[in-house]
């Protein structure tokens, strides 16, 4: 089902000039929620996420899921001619957001700033994602998650205690900026619509402030405690918690949280005298205790497979899940129930199973329409049959390779 007008976002019109993960994840957002993305990608090989993970058959399974429900054109903004052609886009579509995530001051240069695009659309909000910000002393140097995820404090207490500092395998600060880049366009069209202002701006996000952001806790209590946190595999301020092996070489996690719940997870291990040794009384003599106390949970997570520890440790209500594997998830029943994983019949690869569409609203729900598009698969729909333009000027743009 393509059709998109009954979802809350119908009649909100996207620019999507993002490249690679952050910007092309907030047109994601949007698309899920009904919004009409159409995708500015470069003729020559279009966003560099299709380069980016593995494909299959020649197509980027990467593009699928982050260009999901969008429509793709191509489009030259490093040519003069091409940044006109923008403008006439602009004048076509009126769009309510532009996102883009070049180098600060790149849309400038191209003569794409907000000032003169606002001309074109007052209400216009524009979502300006980059590694460091639009001002600031790091402004110019190229900005990738990594980079924020080294700077923010993550990687510094992300690890074993004697341990490197641990970088994520997927682009954590990229989904982070996006989910505050999502809420922030938000904001500003209620600010726009709902307050009856009128008028658009534009939105200045980086990479490394939200996801810094998130560590907030640790900016306070160096603040007032001169506090600085460091690498601790995974232990934290309560404790039973950790990982634990079991006997047929899985792990689960436990979380001995609260001091009901730790009670809990003696009485299932069956050593509820744990709770009168002065070691482990409470949370803060555990924390004090924790390699005695990891030894014999882990002990006894060690003797049992791990459907049989979950299984006791659920039953006693204790706070536990298996560490799982994508294979695990792909399989899992309650994921099914819920359709947080769907399925979408593709033209090129068939059905493609990928992650379904949060947040979840009872009322008005989003939805995966179609997967991500053919590089420019939609020049015609909407150079021809929506800017007018005649197939004699659109042979004429590809020929000069300005779409």
């Amino acid at each position: 089902m393509n059709d998109s007008s009954d979802l809350p976002l119908s009649g909100i019109t996207v620019i999507d000039c993002g490249q690679v993960i952050a910007g092309p994840s907030i047109g994601m957002l949007l698309g899920d929620f009904g919004a009409e993305v159409i995708k500015v990608e470069n003729p020559k090989g279009g966003d560099q996420i299709r380069n980016f993970g593995y494909q299959k058959n020649g197509v980027s399974l990467h593009s699928k899921l982050f260009s999901r429900n969008k429509k793709s054109i191509t489009l030259n903004l490093h040519d003069g001619e091409g940044q006109g052609l923008f403008c006439r886009l602009m004048q076509a579509t009126r769009p309510d957001i532009l996102i883009e995530s070049f180098r600060p001051g790149t849309m400038e240069r191209w003569n794409l700033g907000f000032d003169r695009l606002r001309e074109i659309c007052p209400g216009l909000v524009m979502i300006r994602v980059s590694g460091f910000g639009q001002f600031g002393p790091y402004r110019e140097r190229p900005g990738f998650g990594t980079l924020a995820e080294a700077m923010s404090g993550f990687a510094h207490v992300t690890g074993e205690e004697d341990g490197p500092p641990t970088l994520p395998p997927f682009a954590l600060a990229d989904g982070i900026a996006a989910l505050y880049a999502t809420v922030g366009a938000m904001i500003c069209l209620y600010q726009r619509d709902a307050k009856g202002r009128g008028r658009g701006q534009y939105l200045d996000v980086s990479l490394l402030e939200p996801i810094f952001n998130l560590l907030g806790p640790y900016l306070v209590e160096y603040d007032q405690l001169g506090m600085v946190p460091k690498r601790q595999g995974n232990r934290t301020s309560s404790a039973p918690r950790n990982t634990y092996r079991t006997r047929d070489g899985r792990w689960i996690a436990l979380a001995g949280s609260t001091q009901s719940v730790a009670i809990r997870v003696f009485e299932a291990i069956g050593r509820p005298d744990l709770i009168l040794d002065p070691r482990f009384h409470d949370n803060r003599s555990r924390v004090a205790n924790v390699e005695a106390l990891d030894a014999i949970v882990g002990a006894w997570v060690a003797e049992r497979t791990q459907e049989e520890a979950i299984r006791v440790l659920v039953a006693a209500e204790v706070a536990v899940a298996p560490i799982w594997d994508i294979r695990d998830l792909a399989s899992d029943p309650h994921l099914a129930a819920r359709e947080s994983i769907v399925a979408v019949e593709d033209a090129e690869l068939g059905q493609i199973r990928m992650p379904g569409v949060l947040p979840r609203l009872s009322e008005t729900p989003g939805r995966v329409r179609h997967a991500g598009p053919r590089l420019g698969e939609h020049n015609q729909a909407i150079y021809r049959d929506r800017m007018g333009l005649s197939d004699e000027e659109i042979s004429s743009l590809l020929s000069q390779g300005v779409i």
